[in-house]
């Protein structure tokens, strides 16, 4: 009996110090009008408008963990996502056309949200961004990635680092 009020007394001890402890940080990514985009699809349809849900379900992953990575503890960023143009083409007069995205100098991806981020109820900042990355086809390591949205994460890692990064300072 006395061991079970030790346990019970260790556990209500350990929840309540969970309780206090600063919570992770948060990104919500919410997805507006996802039918309408223009380009966010890597099914072998074409030309169709709208967002898959691989495509959908793998940024929002990758945009929490750059939360996760980047911001402090305490803050919440919400990111609605109006638009998403990724990188290369379907171009219909190669075979195989829907199942080959065709890289080129003037298809690098985009990507349209509205971002606010908060720390304990009070806007800390908000904004709407258009993420672009130009250059896409002369990052380091690309020809290495067999990932299909690479050049998106690479995008969206800059933009986030560069926007919401907590500048860390090292002594050496």
């Amino acid at each position: 009996m006395r061991c079970a009020l030790i346990f019970v007394a260790l556990s209500l001890l350990a929840s309540s110090s969970l309780a206090q402890a600063p919570s992770a940080s948060n990104v919500e990514v919410i997805y507006d009008k996802p039918e309408q985009f223009r380009d966010a699809s890597l099914d072998s349809h074409g030309y169709e408008r709208g967002a898959d849900e691989y495509v959908m379900a793998e940024l929002r992953k990758y945009l929490e963990q750059l939360g996760k990575r980047y911001l402090p503890p305490g803050q919440t960023l919400r990111i609605d996502i109006r638009d998403i143009d990724l990188a290369g083409r379907y171009e219909p007069w190669h075979p195989q056309a829907y199942e080959i995205r065709f890289m080129r100098d003037i298809t690098w991806p985009t990507i349209d949200l509205h971002y606010v981020l908060t720390q304990q109820g009070k806007t800390l900042g908000q904004a709407d961004a258009r993420v672009s990355d130009k250059t896409y086809l002369q990052r380091p390591g690309r020809r290495a990635q067999s990932d299909r949205l690479y050049a998106e994460k690479a995008m969206l890692d800059e933009w986030f680092r560069k926007q919401f990064a907590v500048q860390r300072h090292t002594s050496y």
